[in-house]
């Protein structure tokens, strides 16, 4: 599904990803792990065109989309919810989802809000409130559900546990592992080690700029170590 090879960022003079590779493969959570200013959120953004990529190649189903604009990236499928989720806060819910259409879609289930309001069913009875009067976590489920009414079929997911309650995190977890029931491609950028590890598959982890490890998350789980190493404060 997804397939970054030799991905190379700047900053403006500032070297931030050097020579970043990973891939997810179809119906697989992939969780990008590192400390605050590995480059986390700086490769999905690269991934989503939001930061051009001075070199590297970014196949998505096989096609490079490396330094193509974001809104063609999203027609073809990809879809990000960002750290700071920017739910429209004087439109209510439904309004917030309705934005979020892709036009011209090919009328898949997941695209359509009741296929939505069927995997969040909190949000229909939500639907009519606006945006900021929802607590954090019903935020971030508004973000996630507001990018999958575009019918991708790889989301980006950029720190969805941040600033949440621990039982939100918890119904968060749930909500990405029905999501990869369906079959959606996930990969998802982490602080919270706990959370990345219940929900991935496979686990990458990012350190100034270059990717230090790829395992499974068995494998991660089972390296204290790499975990002392790279992720600890």
């Amino acid at each position: 599904m997804l397939e970054v090879i030799d991905l190379e960022v700047y900053y403006g003079l500032s070297h931030i990803l050097f020579g970043v590779t990973l891939r997810a493969a179809r119906g697989e959570v992939v969780a990008l792990l590192g400390r605050n200013g590995a480059g986390k959120s700086t490769t999905l953004k690269a991934i989503m065109g939001l930061v051009p990529p001075s070199a590297g190649r970014i196949l998505f189903r096989g096609e490079d989309l490396a330094r193509k604009p974001p809104p063609l990236i999203c027609r073809k499928g990809i879809g990000f919810v960002p750290e700071d989720r920017r739910i429209f806060p004087d439109l209510s819910v439904r309004e917030n989802l309705e934005v979020g259409r892709r036009r011209g879609g090919k009328g898949d289930p997941m695209g359509s809000l009741e296929r939505v309001f069927g995997l969040f069913p909190a949000l229909r009875d939500m639907a009519g409130r606006p945006g900021d009067s929802l607590s954090g976590g019903e935020q971030q489920m508004l973000a996630i559900a507001r990018t999958l009414v575009g019918d991708p079929a790889l989301l980006l997911l950029d720190e969805p546990s941040e600033g949440l309650a621990p039982r939100v995190v918890q119904d968060l977890a749930g909500h990405i592992q029905r999501l990869k029931r369906e079959g959606m491609t996930i990969l998802l950028s982490e602080q919270n080690l706990h959370f990345a590890a219940r929900v991935s598959d496979r686990v990458y982890i990012l350190e100034k700029g270059r990717i230090q490890y790829e395992g499974t998350v068995q494998q991660f789980r089972a390296d204290a170590e790499v975990r002392r190493r790279y992720l600890m404060v």
